[in-house]
């Protein structure tokens, strides 16, 4: 391999990861404030549930690849926890599959290497009102998604994985019904921002060889250059680690 090994960060999940990218989200900001220290990728679809993660989990996480990732953070629940639908078809997952299923990703993630760490993130709370009014989907509740988040943070607890409870986490907001989604599902800038907060804090606390804090991650060729901006004075200004004012707050 050429260069620095940069860590690899995969985001695993569903709608709410395929949509972190867009709309000032999670997954970009954390590509922001990994931008000279880690790849931040995407591997979550709208419409997957758990079922749909282990069907693609060794496609998407080979035991045998060059490279494994240094952090996969996973989100499944949400289409999981809808209602069943009479003719059993749809996304729902019963909830003893779906803890079932969690806790296979899990195992398979913590065998790809000693140093791959994993987050898993629990089911949000959701707007019931309006998503009926934005997307017209009925069978998914706010008891729903709690139920599925327990669960989340049950096992998580069990098996020795960070979790990030974000059914919690997001009502502790006064106003999270009218701030934190775009449809009642997906999440707005406002909400991204406090999932990503939540993300990194996790991430702060682990306490984990190496960290993976940013603070403690080396910057990319960030070695002084005669290419570098000039100051007034003549002497050049190292930019590479230069501060934000994109991070959440």
């Amino acid at each position: 391999m050429v260069g620095p090994c940069r860590p690899l960060f995969v985001l695993f999940g569903s709608s709410i990861v395929q949509f972190s990218f867009g709309n000032e989200g999670w997954g970009a900001i954390l590509a922001h404030t990994y931008a000279r220290k880690a790849d931040v990728v995407l591997r979550g679809y709208a419409g997957w549930n758990s079922r749909r993660a282990l069907e693609v989990l060794t496609k998407v996480f080979p035991q045998d690849g060059v490279v494994q990732p240094s952090l996969v953070i996973v989100y499944f629940g949400g289409n999981d926890s809808i209602e069943p639908h009479p003719s059993g078809l749809g996304p729902h997952v019963p909830l003893p599959e779906y803890v079932d299923n969690m806790k296979k990703i899990a195992m398979h993630l913590q065998g790809l290497s000693e140093k791959t760490r994993i987050i898993f993130l629990s089911t949000p709370p959701v707007n019931e009102e309006q998503l009926h009014e934005t997307i017209g989907i009925t069978g998914r509740t706010n008891e729903g998604s709690r139920v599925y988040s327990e669960a989340c943070v049950k096992l998580c607890k069990e098996v020795c994985i960070k979790c990030v409870d974000l059914w919690t986490a997001i009502q502790q907001r006064h106003d999270w019904m009218t701030t934190c989604f775009t449809d009642g599902i997906h999440f707005s800038s406002e909400g991204s921002k406090l999932v990503a907060k939540k993300i990194l804090k996790a991430m702060e606390e682990a306490d984990w060889e190496p960290s993976l804090c940013s603070t403690s991650l080396p910057i990319e060729f960030g070695d002084d250059s005669v290419y570098d901006l000039v100051s007034r004075d003549g002497e050049t200004i190292n930019v590479s680690n230069l501060k934000s004012n994109h991070n959440p707050k």
